[in-house]
């Protein structure tokens, strides 16, 4: 069964119809250009509350997008990832986050156990393949906590980095509509969603982190870098695999 068909029998609304690549790509015209907080509105309307939830990494820009989810639904359920490997200061940027924006419903989900012992029992997985890490703690627990949902809001921008520059404001994405309602953003534009809403920066950016993941593969931004090129470094590797997409089978 496909993940819109699932939905036709979580409750009856006929939300599978509306899972479509024409779909998303209808939206994504709509909706180019638009304000992120009407684009996570509009997703909401879309495709439901009830088949809706954000992912959020709480790194270094992810307060930007949490706010805004915060201000237009804060009961909208936000998927945050524990990798095991995440850094204390992201722990604790997640709890500080949590509250200060009244964020109503973060699910903190992690890797599957047995998978775990069964295939990093040394933890040491990141040293001999990260792509097969990622796979493990991220890309698979991930795609577990969104099996109920229609669609999903992510942070992503396109100034982030050279493999971003395209991203569209709504995407179809196995079987989801995945909104970017950041895509258009500028990296001022982020910083006054901080000023004005007073929002403290993760803890390690003044630190010269200006994407922050897992501690064994994230390092220092270097001057004129892309945001994202501490990540991974020196490994060929951009993307940890969760918004490599796959491509939609024809009907």
């Amino acid at each position: 069964m496909s993940t819109a068909e699932r939905f036709t029998h979580m409750g009856g609304t006929s939300i599978a119809t509306l899972l479509s690549l024409e779909e998303a790509q209808s939206l994504a015209a709509a909706l180019d250009g638009a304000k992120p907080h009407d684009i996570v509105a509009a997703a909401i309307a879309r495709v439901g509350r009830d088949h809706l939830a954000a992912v959020s990494s709480f790194g270094a820009e992810s307060a930007a997008l949490l706010k805004i989810v915060a201000d237009v639904d804060p009961q909208l359920p936000v998927i945050f990832l524990d990798t095991g490997w995440l850094f204390d200061e992201t722990l604790a940027y997640r709890d500080r986050l949590t509250q200060l924006l009244g964020l109503k419903d973060v699910r903190t989900i992690k890797p599957n156990a047995a998978q775990l012992a069964a295939r990093d029992a040394e933890d040491d997985l990141w040293s001999r393949d990260t792509d097969a890490c990622c796979t493990l703690r991220k890309v698979e627990p991930l795609a577990d906590a969104l099996a109920p949902f229609a669609g999903w809001i992510n942070g992503r921008k396109r100034f982030q980095a050279a493999t971003r520059a395209d991203i569209p404001a709504v995407e179809y994405d196995n079987g989801r509509f995945k909104f970017n309602p950041l895509a258009n953003v500028t990296p001022q534009e982020i910083g006054q969603i901080y000023r004005d809403a007073r929002i403290p920066p993760h803890p390690m950016v003044a630190q010269g982190f200006l994407s922050i993941g897992c501690m064994p593969c994230t390092s220092r931004t270097q001057p004129g870098e892309d945001p994202r090129a501490g990540r991974w470094r020196g490994q060929g590797k951009v993307e940890c695999g969760i918004h490599v997409a796959k491509k939609p089978s024809t009907p």
